[in-house]
């Protein structure tokens, strides 16, 4: 299954086409597209006995985070060895860095996005995992029952803030509007193969930058879910970025970072792709 945020409002898709949930469920579900995140369980009923033959077409222009509001989010850091490595970091034994992206930083799919002046833009392709039922202490064995489904991110990353003081600001160099695009859509983990090896990869105009496999993940979604709900719990909703592989410009000799008329495409195998163009 895979649900969307289309202007605004929550919807299936099915054949590349938008079916809207409020209509076709006579109203017993919301337009809002993060209240569905409360009912997980009520929806998934429901949805999977839906008639979802009156889609109607959509650009993918019109579509936001699928996830647009969330209570928290969770951005891990150093989750692949490769990217500890080219950040000068040993790769951790326990659970890697934590920190945010504020939720105004949070933008669909396909965007503009303004680079701060005096900056270092950066990107980092990511996969997101959205929580579906409040989870607290979870086990690695039972955390993919929690998880709603994945999508694609993008960290995009300030460094000169991020990095700059007597210790990083981590979360305000990571949350610049339009930082934290998020989409195409909201795939549920039964689509997959295997939801824990996934393809992801990033280029820049076209050139690849960075390419992994989620199965390189240090820290699995199931293993994060674990050790993240062993300390606060997990609301439906709730985004987690789980980190990004090796390529980044800050890793790069020499140093590379995004630019005025850069188009940043990113995608991940099986759920789809999201696309930035960035202006001065």
């Amino acid at each position: 299954m895979r649900i969307a945020n289309l202007s605004g409002r929550l919807a299936l898709i099915a054949d590349d086409r938008a079916v809207d949930v409020q209509r076709a469920s006579g109203g017993v579900f919301a337009a809002d597209p993060q209240a569905v995140y409360e009912r997980w369980d009520e929806f998934r009923t429901w949805a999977a006995g839906a008639d979802l033959s009156a889609g109607v077409s959509f650009e993918a222009s019109d579509l936001g985070s699928p996830a647009p509001a969330p209570r928290q989010t969770l951005a891990i850091g150093l989750n692949y060895r490769d990217h500890a490595a080219e950040s000068g970091f040993v790769a951790p034994d326990g659970l890697p860095p934590v920190f945010t992206k504020y939720v105004t930083s949070i933008s669909g799919p396909v965007t503009e996005v303004k680079l701060p002046a005096g900056g270092h833009t950066d990107w980092e392709v990511e996969l997101v995992a959205v929580i579906s039922a409040r989870a607290e202490k979870v086990t690695e064995a039972d955390a993919w029952s929690y998880v709603a489904g994945l999508a694609v991110g993008q960290d995009i990353s300030e460094r000169v803030v991020q990095l700059a003081g007597p210790a990083p600001q981590f979360s305000l160099g990571k949350s610049y509007p339009g930082f934290a695009p998020i989409g195409p859509w909201l795939v549920t983990p039964d689509e997959f193969d295997n939801p824990d090896d996934l393809e992801l990869r990033c280029a820049i105009n076209g050139e690849e930058v960075q390419k992994g496999r989620t199965r390189d993940l240090i820290f699995s979604v199931p293993a994060l879910i674990a050790g993240l709900s062993a300390v606060l719990p997990l609301l439906p909703g709730d985004v987690i970025f789980t980190g990004t592989p090796a390529g980044v410009g800050l890793g790069r000799d020499p140093q590379r970072f995004l630019a005025h008329g850069d188009e940043l495409v990113s995608a991940i195998e099986g759920i789809g792709e999201l696309r930035q163009t960035f202006v001065g």
